[in-house]
């Protein structure tokens, strides 16, 4: 079981939405949470925050998730400043929303290099002290959009695949090399109502609901807690999984009878 206690958690996208939410819950349970973003006033007023209701992040570092060298600088201040981190929750992540043709090269390489290539950085930063002390966890926020291809995200989607292919083989990875105490979970959401994904609709929300932070926040904490290594919400969302095994026009009209494929029909998002 992995406890927060004491320990150094680093949350990357805490500024807003679920990082921050995960931020202020995991501070009441006296981890030393570690705070990065490029949101520098999202940090400060979080830090602000936590020192009014008595709890002390113990760092926080604005921090371009999109920039490789930044990430690796900022990496060294952490453990030359707070030390090795005992928990790394992989949280930023951005989303274009447009159909394909429409997106620009620099939206789909930044989609990419915040979703998917800083998982690599940090990780690569940060598993070295755990695996000398053959302790730790990594966790990698993905989305619902990393199991099923949806119409205005293949840079999402494809991005968010690639984070449940970078888990999968992490985990692996660290069996193989004999590396029993380093734990992994993979998370995967459905929409959350952050506005993030401001506009997106679904059509049974009895099965497929637009999910509440809290709600999301409360049931990542608790599976890293039991070292549950896949979190995919809300349960009905892993029918995808025996629906890969139709033919895919099959597959296809299952996708469009949920609504899944006109989700993001009326997207909004922050209008960043």
């Amino acid at each position: 079981m992995t406890t927060f206690d004491g320990k150094n958690v680093l949350i990357t996208g805490s500024a807003s939405g679920i990082g921050r939410l995960m931020a202020q819950k995991l501070a009441t349970r006296g981890a030393n949470v570690i705070l990065w973003d490029l949101n520098l006033a999202g940090l400060e007023s979080l830090s602000d925050q936590l020192a009014r209701w008595g709890y002390q992040a113990t760092a926080y570092h604005q921090c371009d998730l999109s920039d490789r060298e930044e990430i690796r600088e900022t990496a060294q201040r952490v453990l030359a400043e707070q030390g090795p981190v005992d928990i790394l929750i992989n949280n930023a992540g951005i989303v274009s929303g447009k159909p394909l043709l429409e997106l620009s090269d620099e939206a789909i390489e930044r989609t990419f290099d915040v979703n998917a290539l800083s998982l690599f950085w940090t990780t690569r930063a940060f598993l070295p002290a755990m695996v000398a002390k053959n302790q730790g966890h990594v966790v990698t926020i993905s989305s619902a959009g990393g199991l099923i291809g949806v119409p205005k995200m293949t840079d999402y989607s494809a991005s968010k695949f690639a984070a449940i292919g970078f888990d999968e083989s992490l985990r692996v990875e660290l069996k193989r090399l004999g590396v029993s105490g380093i734990r992994t979970t993979i998370v995967c959401p459905y929409y959350i109502n952050t506005g993030m994904f401001k506009g997106v609709k679904t059509r049974v929300p009895w099965l497929l609901p637009i999910m509440e932070p809290e709600d999301v926040v409360n049931k990542i904490i608790h599976a890293i807690e039991k070292d549950k290594q896949r979190l995919i919400m809300p349960p009905f969302a892993q029918v995808i999984f025996p629906g890969r095994m139709l033919p895919l026009p099959w597959f296809d009209r299952l996708a469009e009878f949920f609504g899944i494929n006109s989700s993001m029909d009326d997207f909004e998002g922050r209008g960043e």
